[in-house]
């Protein structure tokens, strides 16, 4: 059962608020969990909505009463405990990341809590802490000790999982929690407090390449309107992440309508709705040298029959009549993919270049299947090409007429990707990072300042710590395998004076070419730390 905030209850939880800050003042900082936007049809909720003009029988406004119930509930307790305790930390767990600009006045921090072998996956973390380091307060990652998720007695993490898990908290400059539940006896368990003194003892060692440490990004993520919950993130983040992440670019999730001057590149995956002003700001940023990559109905009008982005370099005549289509690479593809017909699971925009170039044709099948037509096990095969492009590239935009990202996520078809990375590739030849090694490499761009006698240095994390599916929702790590001989190549201009690998200190050979540092990792295992000094 979910305890109603719109009841008395809540003024109950006043009262035991009050009762943890006198007895143990001045309080460190109190955590309230599980502070969901909770939908209610009880009484209290239905007299209050009745009062404020909702109507209780419509879901979108018992939406809206549970948020600003939450927003209120927030708004109070935070207020009580800093007038207990001015300096305690306030957070409040299990809020959707996606309220945050409205939310963080009542925030000491942000934590991102994700068990991934809990139902959060391997991708939330990743996903939601470029979003939450844009917002200026400190940020953590929150897992835990268990094998599966809280309360898990007697279920220990593999090391090699709890080791990923804070590596990729500090690759991102996040700080790190590791949970445990107290068992009733109130003892602890020695071999999970051992676990995790050997992961922290880790982290410990590479402290001081961590602190003040913060990222270096030239790629904006645009965040859909309607974003994950608060266990998982929805197909189109999962997908951005993975891609981007696969193609090593450096990237925060962003609002569309928000600040770009940082950026260099704005991608709008799938279906970001952009209004006419957003739009306007959106073109006039690309005007002054910003690039834009869209995919899908991003971009367009709301019925999906105009384009609402010039730049993009295109028209576009409303969506196929096809489910599914085939992409056939055209001259200049410079991925290496096979000039052949390759299929697109996802239906289409009908998309025609006007100023920009096609660079890959769409081809369509000879009809939709159907209970009266069919052909084989699966799709219709490939008919003939037609005159719409499946992606597009102008000077300044790029464009791919099918939701890639959370067509990624359904199908990981490598194409896919291919497609992206061609169309990355022209609007970024430059890219800020270029790290070998296999596809699922993740790496991040960290720079500390000068302070005192530490100079001014950057740090590239490369992480390598490869999942298996065991069970229908649990990704498996529990072996650390090494990678040789991984190329690193950093856009930087002035030519450094040592790098090296951290926390050992080992001397990397270097060259500093083209305003871009080379060099090459002998071996690692798991995690690498490249400084660039």
């Amino acid at each position: 059962q979910i305890v109603d905030m719109n009841s008395p209850y809540q003024d109950f939880l006043a009262e035991q608020t009050a009762e943890i800050l006198a007895a143990f003042k001045p309080v460190d900082g109190i955590f309230f969990d599980m502070c969901w936007d909770q939908p209610s049809s009880s009484n209290w909720a239905v007299d209050a909505m009745v009062k404020k003009g909702l109507n209780p029988q419509e879901a979108n406004d018992r939406n809206r009463h549970a948020h600003e119930v939450a927003i209120a509930y927030m708004k109070r307790f935070h207020a009580q405990v800093i007038a207990s305790a001015p300096n305690a930390t306030v957070y409040f767990n299990s809020r959707p990341l996606w309220n945050l600009a409205e939310e963080v006045p009542y925030l000491a921090q942000v934590e991102i809590e994700a068990l991934p072998t809990g139902g959060w996956g391997y991708a939330y973390f990743p996903t939601n802490v470029r979003f939450a380091r844009t917002f200026g307060k400190p940020y953590m990652g929150m897992t835990a000790r268990f094998h599966k998720s809280w309360a898990d007695f007697g279920g220990l993490k593999p090391e090699a999982a709890l080791e990923y898990e804070t590596s990729q908290m500090i690759a991102h400059g996040a700080a790190c929690s590791v949970g445990d539940q107290l068992h009733p006896r109130g003892t602890l368990d020695p071999a999970a407090y051992a676990l995790i003194g050997r992961v922290y003892g880790r982290v410990a060692a590479r402290e001081p390449w961590l602190e003040d440490a913060t990222p270096v990004t030239e790629v904006g993520l645009a965040k859909p309107s309607l974003g994950g919950g608060t266990t998982q993130v929805n197909g189109v983040d999962e997908g951005a992440t993975r891609l981007l992440t696969q193609l090593r670019q450096q990237f925060d999730v962003v609002r569309a309508d928000g600040d770009l001057k940082n950026y260099r590149l704005l991608v709008l995956p799938d279906g970001v709705a952009l209004d006419a002003a957003t739009a306007k700001r959106i073109e006039a940023w690309v005007a002054s040298g910003g690039r834009v990559l869209a995919s899908g109905t991003s971009g367009l009008s709301a019925d999906g029959t105009a384009v609402v982005l010039p730049s993009l370099g295109i028209s576009v005549a409303g969506q196929s009549a096809f489910s599914l289509a085939y992409s056939r690479p055209l001259d200049g593809f410079s991925t290496g993919q096979p000039a052949t017909e390759h299929v697109i699971y996802d239906r289409s925009v009908r998309a025609t270049p006007t100023t920009a170039k096609a660079i890959a044709q769409v081809f369509e099948p000879y009809f939709e299947r159907g209970w009266k037509h069919f052909s084989s096990h699966f799709q219709t095969p490939p008919s003939k090409g037609t005159g719409e492009a499946t992606a597009t590239l102008s000077e300044r935009a790029g464009y791919i007429s099918f939701p890639v990202f959370s067509g990624y996520t359904q199908h990981a078809q490598p194409y896919y990707r291919e497609l992206l990375r061609h169309l990355i590739e022209r609007l970024l030849p430059d890219q800020l990072l270029r790290v070998g090694g296999p596809i699922g490499v993740e790496t991040s761009v960290m720079r500390q300042p000068a302070v005192g006698d530490r100079k001014q240095r950057t740090i590239v994390h490369v992480l390598w710590y490869p999942a298996d599916r065991r069970a229908p929702n649990i990704d498996l790590i529990e072996d650390v395998v090494p990678l040789h001989d991984l190329s690193v190549s950093l856009r930087h201009p002035a030519k450094p004076t040592s790098v090296y690998l951290a926390p050992e200190r080992t001397p990397l050979a270097f060259d500093h070419r083209d305003g871009r540092v080379e060099t090459r990792i002998p071996v690692m295992r798991g995690h690498a730390m490249v400084v660039i000094e």
